[in-house]
């Protein structure tokens, strides 16, 4: 773009970093604004970012070039995504496998509720759907699957459902795009009224969540640990570039995907702390810019390729598909652990988050309640709802071909 008369110029990677910290700084002001104890938190981030894809994706796409936008999107989307799931895998390693191991069925099987009553809620939208659609069996069911993975926030699922879907794959695009705007916003809000309505006392819940970190710090004070660096960035970009790594092995249609990759070793870094000698944990203070800087990229990036499309393909009644297929499994998720598994409040929304595969709600969760150890809960439900959501999205489409 020009202004005044030619004298300043700001064209390709130059546009791109203004309007991604412009987005940023716009985001985090709209964050702050409090109705009644609910803000947005960080998510307000992704509203200014669906606000500039409806508006100004084109002008993005002119500045810097029609065929890399897309690519860009995704490298500050992915980035983000690595930055935000490491550091969330440090914060819960400590903890994370007592309380995995002390509930592991009830997280198993919290995570394949959610899912499967999802993907269940998504077979009952395109049997009652189809009768009043003129598109064709496979391309509405595509679509459809698309919508549940955008309406569960799932990226590998999404990835899952186009590879299964071939010819149909630009409609699993524009479903994904049209559901993941309310799949974001719904869980987020959620985890914020969820405590209000039922007037939590938040300092006795923290008590209630499982950890048993203190000790194993307590025991590493004593040992003397080589650092590899003063702020602990080196183990933690070992850490994400191993998870990429391991991500990447495909095992037929599925793979961990680089976020499960990421979260897995990252887990493992910070359940040992330390490998021999050497410490391979970073400074709290890091974990805590890399999670938020994370969280950060990854809404700017998401929310700018998903307005472009919310946009270009949005109709109501699809809209309300995804709406439908956030709240039944977010609902029943919850009131499955409160009263089946009776898991307390701060564990039962960590691991929602999780099942729920949302990134943008732990990042709030985490603000609302005032402790990163309900890190741990999401971390245990994700990785089963991780396969499970994978697993639906292509029986979906085999089903309902």
């Amino acid at each position: 773009m020009d202004f005044f008369g030619g004298y300043l110029t700001i064209h390709g990677v130059s546009f791109l970093m203004i309007s991604v910290i412009a987005i940023a700084a716009l985001g985090y002001v709209l964050g702050r604004i409090t109705i009644k104890g609910i803000s947005l938190g960080t998510a307000g981030v992704f509203i200014v970012a669906l606000v500039y894809g409806c508006f100004f994706h084109e002008t993005l796409s002119e500045e810097i070039n029609v065929d890399f936008v897309s690519s860009a999107l995704k490298i500050v989307d992915n980035l983000g995504l690595i930055l935000f799931v490491t550091a969330v895998g440090f914060i819960a390693g400590p903890s994370f496998f007592g309380n995995f191991k002390k509930n592991f069925k009830s997280y198993v099987l919290l995570a394949i509720i959610i899912i499967f009553s999802g993907g269940l809620a998504c077979a009952a939208c395109i049997m009652i759907g189809r009768n009043f659609t003129s598109l064709d069996s496979g391309e509405f069911t595509a679509l459809m699957t698309g919508i549940l993975s955008g309406a569960l926030t799932s990226t590998p699922g999404f990835s899952a459902a186009k590879d299964a879907a071939s010819q149909y794959e630009s409609a699993v695009s524009v479903g994904y795009g049209i559901a993941y705007i309310f799949g974001v916003l719904g869980v987020v809000l959620f985890v914020q009224l969820v405590p209000k309505i039922m007037k939590a006392d938040m300092s006795k819940e923290r008590e209630l969540l499982n950890d048993g970190s203190d000790t194993k710090k307590k025991s590493n004070k004593d040992l003397k640990l080589i650092e590899m660096d003063e702020f602990g960035i080196m183990p933690f970009a070992l850490a994400a570039v191993i998870g990429i790594i391991v991500g990447s092995f495909k095992f037929g249609n599925f793979s961990l995907s680089t976020t499960g990759g990421c979260l897995f070793t990252s887990l493992i870094f910070g359940h040992f702390a330390h490998f021999g000698k050497v410490d391979v944990t970073p400074k709290d203070s890091t974990l805590k810019v890399f999670r938020e800087l994370g969280l950060m990229l990854f809404l700017i990036g998401a929310g700018v390729a998903g307005g472009a499309k919310f946009a270009e393909y949005f109709e109501v009644v699809y809209f309300l598909y995804g709406m439908i297929m956030t709240i039944v499994p977010m609902i029943l998720g919850f009131l499955f652990a409160k009263y089946v598994l009776k898991l307390s409040l701060l564990n039962n929304l960590g691991s929602l988050t999780g099942g729920m595969t949302s990134t943008p709600a732990l990042g709030t969760l985490i603000s609302t309640a005032g402790t990163e150890k309900v890190a741990a809960a999401y971390a245990s439900t994700y990785p089963v709802a991780l396969i499970s959501v994978v697993i639906v999205s292509q029986l979906l489409l085999i089903i309902f071909k």
